[in-house]
């Protein structure tokens, strides 16, 4: 059965950091919907970059997908943190071991949650205040720990979406969409 992946646009969110993992995660053949929770499928992202999400929020089921994946970006974090429903999706997620993929900001809506306690990760340097101790991972990029990837910002955008891939659809798939799309092991 293919795999499925919601990946979350707030108003504001960083674009590269939806797009690029979007990109990977679909080369791997996972089913990725971007899921608006503006309530408009139009969704402004940062520097003026207007996407068209695949589905609104109050139209899907965010348990049934197999991925999660939650993108930064200042304003789009503060929006998205505003989602009782992703909110509620992540605890659910987080307790019961499922996949989650948050990037530069988008791990301090985990930690205000309160589900970074005894995990490993990493977000945008200045970001891990919030984090329980011992969470921050100081020098990584990109953090696997368990059913939990996250990573620093945009320029380890594709490096997290290789990291999602991998996660979802395993190594070899991940090792061939990445070295289609011409990245260093």
């Amino acid at each position: 059965m293919r795999k499925t992946a919601a990946i979350m646009l707030g108003e504001g969110f960083e674009p590269v950091e939806a797009i690029a993992p979007a990109d990977a995660l679909r080369r791997a053949g996972v089913a990725v919907t971007l899921v608006s929770t503006m309530g408009e499928a139009v969704v402004e992202a940062a520097h003026g970059i207007r996407v068209t999400a695949d589905a609104l929020e109050v139209d899907v089921d965010l348990g049934a997908f197999d991925l999660l994946v939650v993108p930064g970006g200042s304003l789009g974090v503060e929006n998205l943190a505003k989602s009782d429903a992703l909110a509620a999706a992540l605890r659910e997620r987080m307790a019961g071991g499922r996949l989650v993929g948050a990037i530069c900001a988008g791990p301090t809506i985990l930690a205000d949650l309160g589900l970074l306690e005894g995990r490993r990760a990493v977000c945008y340097p200045g970001c891990e205040e919030g984090f329980p101790a011992g969470a921050y991972q100081a020098g990584v990029d990109v953090c696997v720990d368990g059913g939990l990837v996250t990573a620093t910002g945009p320029g380890k955008a594709l490096d997290f979406g290789i990291a999602l891939v991998r996660a979802v659809a395993g190594d070899a798939v991940a090792d061939e969409v990445a070295a289609d799309m011409l990245m260093a092991r």
